[in-house]
């Protein structure tokens, strides 16, 4: 089983950190409202801190945690994906089902000089399988063996 570059994870925390203020941020300030209305506004600024504090440690930790349980392996006749920190997730894509394979890289993926490997078949129109946090160069290079061992759908 292979595991992602571990640039992922200063990426994931990122990408974590940036994400903050659209959720933990109103979150701790409706709770610390909240509970300030109820039992006084130093109580609700103490609570609406820890609240947000726990967002902060939560950004910071899970990506190391994310890393630790994802890989991949491109095994004689599917790739086969495992993830998942709480609820674990093992996939097997049979080479003879992959229609098509890409890489996608974002801004900030490519400040790290990360790519996504995507995979698809014939089930719906969003990837069956996504490999995050691989260097470019082996991103293309997984992206060029997949497609070079996907199957031919005779079109």
């Amino acid at each position: 089983m292979r595991s992602l570059n571990p640039r992922v994870v200063w990426l994931w925390r990122l990408q974590s950190v940036l994400r903050l203020p659209f959720f933990w941020l109103p979150l701790a300030a409706a709770i610390g409202l909240g509970v300030g209305g109820l039992a006084g506004a130093q109580v609700g600024a103490i609570l609406g801190g820890w609240v947000f504090s726990v967002g902060l440690m939560f950004a910071l930790a899970w990506p190391s945690l994310t890393y630790a349980f994802f890989g991949f392996a491109l095994r004689e006749d599917d790739l086969l994906l495992q993830s998942g920190v709480v609820f674990r997730r093992r996939s097997a894509i049979p080479h003879n089902r992959i229609q098509h394979v890409e890489t996608r890289q974002g801004p900030i993926e490519r400040v790290f000089g990360l790519s996504r490997v995507m995979v698809f078949t014939a089930s719906g129109m969003s990837a069956d399988g996504a490999i995050p946090g691989l260097l470019t160069a082996d991103a293309e290079s997984l992206r060029d063996e997949l497609s070079r061992l996907g199957g031919d759908d005779g079109v």
